[in-house]
């Protein structure tokens, strides 16, 4: 029954006038948003699962297998966590890794906690990193490709302080199935084969070249079996060491040589910025959300992710607004909700730009990031949603406060994966990982060039504002700077019921700064409009970052396009290919949903 269901996984289906708030600064209009996170491919079927006691949700079978063999084994939440996601380095190179960084909420039954494994700047790195000789930024592709765009790796280290605090099983119990499936191999998916062919800038790196591409340079076909033993070796290291194994020593050594030895376009990393990174535990960013009929508490990242900022501020705008009363047009968001929730989007968005950074770097508004969410001040902004679509919004000014940072230019984000678990204990966790653009960095280190494979780097630096400071000399608040962390979209998010403070939901998804949408539209999907989470998933994708209108392409009638077009908006419709994961709570246990965009399965008992 079991492989059944992951073949059939596997299997491709046959579908396939603006007005201003006074005081606010000038605003820098946002670069056109065209290319999406690693592309689209064929569609997945996805029904949804129900489960009584557990439940694990990723963007492959085999990793969301391995997180249901140590939830089955008796293990918590995060033991589950941390083998899907080992899973995931292998079966999901493009996406994330041991190379990147990661967000997570975490909810013990008692107490929730955000565990913050974002990447950090090197110690070397400095605000002209991504600017060129005459001063101008950096072509986006030209920075990202080489070690100039490396960060410090985090998630390994933050998925080990939180086993400290929550494993149940050992540590190096957590690594069979990745270990197993890098030694003996396992299938290329699709989705992977398709995104290797469709890849510029894999092949400039000799040891991915030998890895992903056959000897006549061919990306390898879908059911090829595909052997990762550098790989292997890493995780045994790992499970023997713990991080430290890829933190210090000869596995560290090779990230080093890989990003400051590239011959075009080395960094900065160093042995002292491994060793010295450290995982960090914040409170999280929790706000009230009331519908209709009941009220929600929603906790998600604070910064640097902008994530659960966006989203809180989208939401409450809504609330604000006709919204709450529209229901869905035969199955879908109508013109007049997509209209208001898309200028809610760009006001969201322009708060997004002039205000959120590495909160160790910037101090937030009127002395406290819920200044953003407050009720008196997201009602002022909401007066600006009219008839007409807003243009290029500034920011706002919560508690009247005047920011001294310029706005940040929309610049590219891309390629993610996301994790949702509930075990057995009712502990639950969504986590997101990334390495940033699809293949990250395209640098993949080997410890012993002897041993075909390796991991991929990330170049989660590109997230960083490429240009400083405005014309006029205002810095911008996500600047490069040494140790800082990268403002983020992740939005790895748990939703509760305000009164019994039972947990009700946890979601996320990969998708770049859409991440932000595709999980409000899944929020939004299953808490207004009462859909199931596979439900909500698979509503068709859209929002607006400051910029044009985006909706998921071939999904909506012309009629719905022409009608937002006439608000005076550009519209355009895009791929927008997301990769949400969700897990609820029902009444006989849970019921998960994964995206049919992705190859993502939702297991449990």
């Amino acid at each position: 029954m079991l492989a059944s269901r992951l073949a059939a996984v596997l299997r491709l289906s046959a579908a396939c006038a603006a007005v201003l708030l006074t005081g606010c600064a000038t605003w820098q209009a946002p670069a056109p948003v065209l290319r999406q996170p690693e592309g689209a491919s064929p569609l997945t079927s996805q029904t949804g699962h129900s489960s009584r006691y557990f439940s694990v949700a990723s963007a492959n079978p085999l990793a969301t297998r391995a997180g249901y063999d140590i939830l089955k084994a008796g293990g918590s939440a995060i033991d589950a966590a941390i083998a899907t996601q080992m899973v995931l380095t292998l079966v999901e190179p493009q996406s994330s890794g041991l190379g990147g960084g990661s967000f997570m909420l975490y909810h013990d039954g008692r107490r929730t906690q955000a565990f913050d494994g974002r990447e950090t700047a090197p110690a070397q790195a400095n605000e002209q990193l991504f600017l060129q000789a005459d001063g101008r930024p950096m072509d986006f592709e030209t920075a990202l490709v080489g070690g100039r765009a490396v960060g410090v790796p985090g998630t390994l280290r933050m998925l080990e302080d939180a086993h400290r605090q929550h494993g149940k099983l050992p540590w190096a119990r957590l690594f069979d199935a990745a270990i197993a499936l890098a030694e003996q191999g396992f299938l290329v998916s699709p989705r992977l084969s398709q995104l290797l062919a469709r890849d510029l800038h894999l092949k400039k790196d000799v040891t991915a070249a030998a890895y992903f591409y056959g000897p006549s340079g061919q990306p390898w076909p879908a059911g090829h079996r595909l052997q990762n033993p550098e790989l292997g070796h890493v995780l045994r290291k790992i499970a023997n060491q713990g991080a430290n194994a890829l933190m210090q020593g000869t596995i560290a050594q090779a990230m080093v040589d890989k990003v400051r030895q590239h011959p075009s376009n080395p960094g900065s990393l160093s042995l002292d910025d491994l060793s010295s990174y450290r995982a960090l535990v914040r409170e999280p960013l929790c706000h009230d959300y009331r519908t209709l009929a009941r009220t929600f508490l929603i906790c998600g990242m604070p910064p640097p992710s902008s994530g659960a900022l966006a989203i809180g501020q989208i939401l409450g705008l809504l609330s604000n607004t006709q919204a709450a009363s529209l229901p869905l047009e035969q199955g879908l968001p109508g013109e007049q909700w997509l209209h208001l929730y898309m200028q809610a989007s760009r006001l969201a968005f322009a708060d997004r730009a002039e205000f959120v950074a590495d909160p160790a770097f910037i101090a937030p508004p009127a002395g406290g990031w819920t200044s953003l969410l407050d009720p008196g001040y997201l009602a002022r902004r909401a007066g600006l949603i009219g008839n007409a679509s807003l243009l290029n919004v500034p920011a706002g000014q919560p508690g009247m406060t005047i920011s001294q940072h310029a706005p940040m230019a929309e610049q590219p984000e891309y390629g993610t994966s996301h994790i949702s678990v509930i075990d057995r204990w009712g502990q639950a966790l969504a986590l997101t990982s990334s390495i940033e653009d699809a293949f990250g960095s395209r640098q993949m280190v080997t410890s012993d060039p002897s041993r075909a494979g390796g991991f991929l780097l990330n170049n989660e630096l590109t997230d960083f504002s490429f240009s400083p400071r405005a014309s006029d000399g205002r810095p911008i608040a996500n600047r490069v700077e040494a140790g800082k962390r990268p403002r983020s979209s992740m939005s790895p998010t748990l939703v509760f019921d305000k009164a019994s403070g039972k947990l009700m939901m946890t979601l996320g998804s990969p998708g770049g700064a859409m991440i932000i949408h595709f999980t409000a539209k899944t929020l939004y999907g299953v808490l207004n409009w009462g859909l199931t989470t596979q439900q909500a998933i698979d509503l068709p994708n859209f929002g607006a970052l400051n910029g044009p209108g985006l909706l998921e392409e071939n999904r909506f009638a012309p009629a719905t396009v022409q009608a937002l077009s006439a608000r005076g908006a550009q519209v355009r419709e895009l791929s927008l290919t997301s990769g949400l994961q969700a897990i609820e709570t029902t009444n006989s246990g849970y019921f998960g949903g994964a995206d049919a965009r992705r190859e993502g399965l939702v297991m449990g008992d």
